[in-house]
């Protein structure tokens, strides 16, 4: 009598359930991912240009130094943290939010201190921001 030697079963892995996991889990990921960035400021974006434009009566216009510092409506800031600065543009802005804000900082500033300040007017409600440029030095190409 031989035992075993009957049967040729081969031992198979079945792939199918790890296939239809495998799948849900790809639905799932694509489904909760954000692919749209939502943005609660509207930045206009500077085109540097030989034509200067003077900003309107009613801007406000917020410079940042080389060293970081902020100055609002040209008075000095008294600290550079975001809270300071978020209650010194409330002191000049009041309450109107949908008033247009240019932003005028050094090519040599900080990337943080330009960031602190578009925070700031973020989180204030402001959503018309623009960004002062300066032409190219050199020659015109036209």
């Amino acid at each position: 009598m031989r035992i075993g030697s009957g049967n040729s079963d081969e031992f198979e892995i079945n792939v199918i359930p790890l296939i239809d996991v495998m799948l849900t889990l790809l639905m799932f990921f694509v489904l909760t991912t954000t692919f749209v960035q939502q943005g609660h400021m509207k930045v206009s974006l500077p085109q540097a240009s030989d034509a200067a434009s003077a900003p309107a009566k009613d801007t406000l216009v917020l410079v940042i130094d080389k060293e970081g510092h902020f100055f609002v409506a040209n008075n000095r800031v008294l600290g550079d943290d975001e809270a300071t600065l978020k209650r010194a543009i409330e002191a000049v802005a009041g309450s109107d939010r949908d008033q247009p804000v240019l932003l005028r900082a050094d090519g040599m500033t900080p990337h943080q201190a330009v960031v602190t300040a578009m925070d700031a007017l973020g989180q204030l409600g402001f959503t018309h921001l623009s960004i002062a440029t300066a032409p190219p030095a050199g020659p015109s190409r036209s």
